[in-house]
């Protein structure tokens, strides 16, 4: 039984939904829970979440963002109050109507995202320009109750950040939006090795209740896009409908400019898409629970205290530096090599008989199974050189990967054919008409991911009516 424990998950090149399910669950990430969309996020998982939580929380610690917590529940009366708002979340809400056996004389909704109640309390906290920019985050969960439901990637409550803040002028709030948006893409990109397209969202598919919103498209094996994150400039929208007024410098009572923000666990679903492979998890040592597994090679008796000497010292120069553990069980080397890959960890040190008495390790890389022997003396610095090299071999071939799947279509049949040969994403002229956008996607399937900001402008015509068009827009099927 033992020697099939890789060979239970599915080939990623064959069957990558049912490879992505059975990773999570051998790996140990997550696992079902009693209710439909819900999911137990394992301490492996969890604490692959905690290292984006922290490098993530830094970066908002060093633009000047405080972390605060607020109320799961909200009266609907205060959710009705934006009327966009609401009803671009109303199918999602879920409700208590009951505390124990009483009824609640009014429904209170679990969060589904929490602008209404971080206004309620900007209007009470913010009386002067001297209280601006108000600038909060929060770590959470939020309930949006969904039909279709995958580990990580859409789950009825998950884990994320959601970011909300208040400004004098509408300038400083889109300087606000913009910047937060640049600290996820560096932070996708630099800490989860995950390329991604950034741009303004379309009308049809902003926020509900922001007057512009802004994303970072990430592209999965499959050709699906992923969006790993979105910034919003909600311009004054919250705070007529929550009241926030200042008085500003010039003695004239005004409404704060606001927005908000926010990255999910919904990333580590991309995480697991982008990197791993057929024998299972690839993690970015940056974010890897256990960046450097050791695994002592047994030997004959009389060499197991040179053995364990040499993993301890090993374990001790590491320690300091890096996440790294020592496998001691009593499995057999082969059994734990299959485990540890599985489970996506960076990279492998090997200690044996041999490499005790020439005083080294042997380091393995998951990403391309490399095998380097280093001496012991110098082992925290090959570790330190070799997992940099791993983060940006990974980031190199998601990025590979991306600019490969990039087409260009102008006319419908292009935009058909292109989908149907080489799934991913397709940049093509629209003409900023709603109904267009609606066009393509019942005849495709494929949404505006975005306008990309690193697409130039470029005149020609819309794919669906032919009207003008001044630059192309981002499409793809999504998840």
């Amino acid at each position: 039984m033992n020697q099939t424990f890789v060979t239970e998950i599915a080939r990623k090149s064959e069957d990558l939904s049912r490879w992505y399910t059975d990773v999570i669950l051998k790996a140990e990430l997550a696992d079902y829970w009693l209710i439909h969309g819900f999911q137990v996020i394992r301490p492996y998982g969890y604490a692959l979440w905690e290292n984006v939580q922290s490098r993530l929380d830094a970066r908002f610690k060093a633009t000047g963002h405080r972390n605060a917590y607020f109320p799961l529940l909200l009266p609907e009366s205060l959710l009705a109050k934006e009327a966009e708002h609401v009803a671009g979340f109303a199918p999602e809400v879920a409700w208590v109507t009951a505390a124990g056996s009483e009824e609640l004389s009014e429904r209170l909704a679990i969060r589904p995202t929490s602008e209404a109640i971080f206004g309620t309390m900007y209007s009470k906290w913010i009386q002067s320009w001297r209280d601006l920019p108000m600038l909060l985050n929060q770590w959470c969960s939020v309930v949006r109750w969904e039909k279709a439901t995958r580990f990580f990637l859409r789950t009825t409550e998950f884990l994320w950040q959601e970011g909300h803040t208040a400004h004098r002028t509408a300038e400083d709030a889109q300087a606000e939006t913009m910047r937060m948006l640049d600290v996820y893409q560096d932070f996708v990109e630099k800490d989860m090795a995950i390329p991604v397209i950034a741009g303004q969202k379309s009308e049809a598919e902003k926020f509900a209740g922001a007057e512009a919103t802004y994303t970072i498209e990430a592209l999965m094996p499959d050709g699906q896009a992923l969006q790993s994150a979105t910034s919003h400039f909600l311009g004054q929208n919250f705070a007529r409908a929550f009241d926030i007024t200042f008085q500003d410098q010039d003695g004239l009572r005004k409404h704060v400019w606001t927005t908000s923000w926010g990255l999910s666990t919904r990333t580590l679903g991309a995480v697991i898409l982008t990197h791993g492979d057929d024998s299972g998890l690839i993690l970015p040592p940056k974010i890897a629970p256990i960046q450097a597994i050791i695994i002592p090679i047994p030997g004959k008796s009389a060499d197991d205290q040179a053995i364990r000497d040499a993993v301890e010292q090993a374990r001790q120069s590491l320690a300091e530096r890096f996440r790294v553990e020592v496998d001691l069980s009593e499995k057999t080397p082969g059994w734990k090599y299959s485990e540890w890959e599985l489970r996506g960890v960076p990279l492998r040190i090997e200690i044996g008989p041999r490499d005790v008495r020439a005083n080294q390790a042997v380091l393995v890389r998951r990403d391309t199974r490399e095998k380097q022997p280093v001496p012991l003396p110098g082992l925290a610095t090959a570790v330190g050189e070799t997992l940099d090299r791993v983060q940006d071999n990974l980031f190199a071939r998601a990025r590979a990967f991306l600019e490969s799947r990039i087409s260009r279509a102008d006319t419908l049949a292009d935009f058909q054919r292109a989908l149907q040969e080489q799934p991913g994403f397709i940049l093509a002229h629209w003409c900023g008409s709603p109904e267009c956008e609606a066009t393509i996607k019942a005849q495709t399937g494929a949404t505006i991911r975005c306008i990309p900001f690193r697409e130039p402008e470029e005149t020609g015509t819309c794919i669906v009516d032919g009207r003008p068009s001044r630059k192309r827009a981002l499409f793809a099927r999504a998840y």
